[in-house]
């Protein structure tokens, strides 16, 4: 029987060839983590040890002075190692998936700044969480959790924040409070008003034929298709988009979500939804049929990346007409109107999930995986406003790459992201306003 095969990463750190290495990353289902990992002390900022079988850290790991960044998901920590919150210089920890049941409040780093904890088990959150004032990102969708400490009320610096596919039953008073929370997701929770389940055509998959993989996410795969049958198509053959779900939790939420609220947004210029179900996919898979782009259009921006954290990356040469920056800013405050009068959020409002022309500024907003129904009283009020923030964002990241300026736009993107959640405008109210603008104007 041969032995099992060595990761070259750790045979090339055990001859010592890594020395003065800022990037690791480790694979093989180690059990427990190279003692040669510590000897990186002096240079190491990132380590990523993903589907692993780790059940625990060095009692000495926090000789890892300058690591930045830890990634352990898929392995089977049950609990997270306290060792963590002696790590001076730590900002961002991704454990999803490892079966974690407790999290204890030493664990977490001074400088905690991007928490990932998806797809656990954690039934209780430490009280000292929101006292750590560079915490930025904290995702928790897929645990078992019934209240959130009221430390985070402290969580001034706080953007993102997942809680899907949990078990909470009250909303926090303070949440709508947050001056700079803008991406928030509670779908799948006693919390959520039910939805009668939309009216919606179910497609045979016979009447599918699927082309060239257009994309991949955390939900699922964009196919190209050929609708043959489609309703009002050239000859009953209609190009469209089959997004083929994956079944697992994501860091927004449950996919089964996702396709709810797809299917629930209705027919809108400005929006991919669904044109309908596919009853009978291949191995149970869920699928739904959504209109396919115009060739050429293409993505507005990148996702955050480890530095950007919760905002969006944009290509450096990206420059901007001011009739362009107000045509794209005028489609997505008409998506988020039309979302929030059906009784959705977004979730998501981000310049990564907006497709556009490439030129004049039409565009469409994407991606359902965060969205969650609204509810119909003041909080829900102050749920939407907290979305116009994230608009609000995105008008002041395009007004930077503009080549035109645009004070009224300018003015109003600062309006939409004023730190009184209460005295933000709504969406129709930005629809208003953004209708009337003109470049330079």
């Amino acid at each position: 029987m041969s032995a099992p095969a060595i990761d070259p990463t750790l045979a090339a750190l055990r001859r010592g060839d890594l020395a003065g290495a800022r990037s690791l990353t480790l694979r093989g289902g180690l059990t427990e983590l190279p003692a040669e990992v510590l000897g990186l002390a002096d240079t190491l900022e990132q380590l990523d040890v993903t589907g692993n079988a780790l059940t625990a850290l060095p009692a000495d790991f926090s000789r890892l002075q300058r690591l930045k960044v830890l990634f352990a998901s898929g392995n089977r920590f049950e609990r997270l190692p306290p060792v963590l919150g002696d790590c001076p210089a730590l900002s961002q920890i991704g454990l999803r998936g490892c079966g974690l049941r407790e999290l204890p409040g030493e664990a977490l780093p001074p400088q905690l700044r991007w928490l990932t904890l998806t797809d656990n088990a954690l039934e209780r959150l430490p009280a000292t969480l929101g006292e750590r004032p560079a915490l930025q990102k904290l995702m928790l969708a897929g645990n078992r959790l019934s209240a959130l400490p009221a430390s985070l009320a402290q969580a001034r610096s706080l953007e993102l924040l997942r809680l899907s596919a949990n078990r909470l039953e009250h909303w926090p008073g303070w949440l709508a409070e947050l001056p700079r929370l803008a991406w928030l997701a509670w779908a799948g929770n006693p919390l959520e008003p039910t939805d009668a389940t939309p009216i919606v055509a179910d497609l045979p998959w016979a009447q599918l034929q699927l082309g060239a993989l257009l994309g991949e996410g955390a939900s699922g795969r964009i196919h190209r298709g050929l609708w043959r049958g489609a309703p009002l198509a050239n000859g009953g053959v209609r190009e469209v988009a089959v997004k083929l779900f994956k079944g697992a939790m994501t860091s927004d939420g449950l996919p089964e979500r996702e396709m709810a609220a797809c299917l629930a947004a209705g027919a809108h210029p400005h929006l991919i939804a669904a044109l309908g179900r596919v009853a009978d996919a291949p191995a149970g898979q869920q699928a739904l049929v959504m209109p396919l782009l115009p060739s050429g259009w293409q993505t507005l921006a990148g996702p955050p990346s480890l530095e950007s954290c919760s905002r969006d990356v944009y290509d450096p040469a990206l420059r901007l007409s001011g009739t362009a920056v107000v045509r794209l800013l005028r489609c997505t405050a008409n998506a988020m109107a039309h979302l929030h009068r059906r009784g959705w959020s977004h979730g998501d409002l981000y310049a990564h999930n907006i497709a556009w022309d490439g030129q004049g500024g039409a565009a469409v907003l994407s991606d359902f995986g965060a969205a969650s129904r609204l509810l119909p009283s003041s909080l829900g009020e102050a749920l939407r406003r907290i979305e116009v923030r994230a608009w609000g964002l995105l008008a002041e990241e395009l007004l930077r790459r503009c080549m035109t300026d645009v004070p009224a736009l300018r003015d109003l993107a600062g309006a939409c992201t004023q730190p009184n959640v209460g005295v933000r405008p709504t969406f129709d109210e930005v629809v208003a306003q953004v209708a009337g603008l003109a470049a330079g104007g």
